[in-house]
């Protein structure tokens, strides 16, 4: 037997063919590698976290279906009363609320993002909208609170993540245990990538209008005309910002700035659509996880 403690290993591939007693053992081998591969590479575009997403969907699938083996069941109930089990449901419900917050914020976004567009659609004038854009950054004030409290949360499961020791484990067992913990940790970090996606530069400025866009756009020197270098999502609403500041300040043609400042918001709009299903999905694999989780013990 092997005496092995659950703690956070290292990224490599954990060969789990050779050891785990499941037909879909490749399988789970195989997506674990991928969202090593992804965790590796930059998760700040929105393509790279809509696949992460997807990749991460699916691999609860197979870990579901790890988990209707009756040798898993035997081995995670049994063992250390049912310890494994406890642990596994614990991370579970967190993982379902930190998944819940983060669709919230999500839609958050979206539905002011929509109200400022539609604002601007109604409205000609820039000076029309001031209320509106004080009305938006004011929002995107509490959701920067929002977002660093879901941090620390994450941050919190994480410090707890692995710390149970346990002994006397068949190899089966310890790789079951080895997946479980592998799949919570690939799950923490890719929730704390979706919240630093949507999170706006660090500044200590007070949110107070156009004198705060203009301060965000100097952090780091982003340039409203070079969005493609720009990686984080929640920068595209500074570029949209920023232009109608320049018409505001009639530093740029009134008409060129709306249309830009348009052009930015939907295209935010729709960077924001495009990952509110692969949440969802994944929001529906965590609730089908703890939901076999919770069927192990009714057994």
């Amino acid at each position: 037997m092997a005496k092995s403690s659950l703690r956070k290993q290292p990224t490599r591939s954990i060969s789990l063919p050779s050891r785990l007693q499941h037909p879909n053992a490749n399988k789970i081998e195989k997506e674990l590698n991928r969202l090593k591969t992804l965790e590796v590479s930059s998760l700040s575009t929105e393509k790279s976290l809509e696949n992460s997403l997807v990749s991460l969907a699916q691999l609860y699938n197979s870990v579901q279906e790890l988990l209707q083996s009756s040798t898993t069941q035997k081995g995670i109930v049994q063992h250390q009363n049912g310890i494994i089990l406890e642990e596994a449901l614990e991370e579970s419900i967190e993982l379902l609320d930190s998944c819940g917050n983060i669709k919230n914020l999500f839609n958050m976004i979206k539905e002011h993002v929509q109200d400022l567009q539609s604002a601007m659609r109604r409205k000609s004038g820039c000076s029309s909208i001031e209320g509106d854009i004080a009305s938006y950054i004011s929002f995107r004030k509490k959701l920067k609170t929002d977002i660093a409290k879901n941090l620390k949360a994450l941050k919190h499961m994480e410090n707890k993540t692995g710390q149970l020791l346990y002994l006397d484990l068949d190899h089966h067992l310890y790789m079951v245990i080895r997946v479980l913990t592998e799949v919570t940790s690939f799950t923490i970090s890719l929730f704390r990538s979706a919240l630093l996606f949507l999170s706006w530069p660090d500044t200590k400025t007070k949110f107070n209008g156009w004198y705060f866009v203009s301060k965000l756009m100097s952090i780091k020197s982003v340039d409203a005309d070079k969005v493609h270098a720009v990686r984080s999502a929640g920068c595209l609403d500074i570029i949209a910002l920023t232009k109608l500041q320049q018409q505001f300040c009639g530093k740029n043609d009134a008409k060129g700035a709306m249309q830009e400042a348009q052009r930015k918001l939907q295209m935010f709009d729709d960077i924001i659509t495009n990952l509110d299903n692969p949440l969802e999905c994944l929001f529906r694999q965590l609730v089908q996880y703890r939901v076999t989780l919770l069927n192990i013990i009714t057994q």
